[in-house]
């Protein structure tokens, strides 16, 4: 994919829409409440929103519950122009670790991490389809350890001849990860320190074990 910026390419499409004087639905892939506050905060302007909470990845299973649960209380505890609606979907981690293996080496921000990004992204863009949405979108753009321009190349590609129209996205721009860690406060919202997966968790591990021994 050619280098987009993928913020300045919202701002145009959300502008068109408030030019255009209608509401659309949009469906929000998120991985967790800290990364989607920022998101929900910024697009709940724009669109009647539907949070789509799917990441087979999550382990353990105490984990992906304990996620979801911050998920429904942030939604429900932010003041929004329009209401928000929740989608909890089923826990999955065989996808997962099907699709990983092989690759339970491979660095975090690698190959394991985009099979990653693609299953959750099919997921979303099957429902919003199914359900007649007329965006589509994933949290995951906000985080600086995720890769913007390959979550929207797989977006883009999903979303080609379906009924569901691809928001582009890199929420981290504009300052939206720093807001998110302050919506996170403001929130008391649980923030964990490693991605979801059991792979980013031995990592995060091996991380405070090095720092601990210097």
């Amino acid at each position: 994919m050619n280098k987009i910026n993928f913020q300045k390419e919202l701002e145009k499409e959300l502008a068109y829409l408030s030019k255009e004087g209608r509401v659309p639905t949009l469906l929000i892939h998120s991985c967790c409440a800290p990364c989607s506050s920022y998101v929900l905060e910024y697009l709940s302007n724009y669109f009647h929103i539907t949070i789509f909470y799917y990441n087979p990845n999550i382990s353990p299973a105490e984990e992906y519950e304990k996620r979801a649960e911050e998920q429904a209380r942030l939604i429900q505890s932010m003041k929004v122009k329009y209401p928000m609606k929740l989608i909890v979907g089923e826990y999955e981690p065989q996808l997962f670790f099907a699709m990983a293996k092989g690759l339970e080496k491979e660095a975090e921000g690698g190959n394991r991490c985009f099979g990653c990004y693609k299953l959750r992204l099919q997921k979303a863009i099957t429902l919003a389809e199914e359900l007649g949405f007329d965006y589509v979108t994933t949290s995951l753009t906000i985080s600086p350890m995720k890769n913007a321009t390959k979550l929207n190349e797989i977006g883009l590609a999903e979303t080609e001849g379906k009924g569901v129209k691809w928001l582009l996205s890199d929420f981290k721009k504009k300052e939206g990860y720093k807001r998110s860690i302050e919506l996170s406060l403001e929130h008391d919202l649980y923030r964990q320190d490693y991605c979801g997966c059991i792979y980013s968790k031995m990592e995060s591990e091996e991380r405070r074990k090095r720092q601990s021994d210097k």
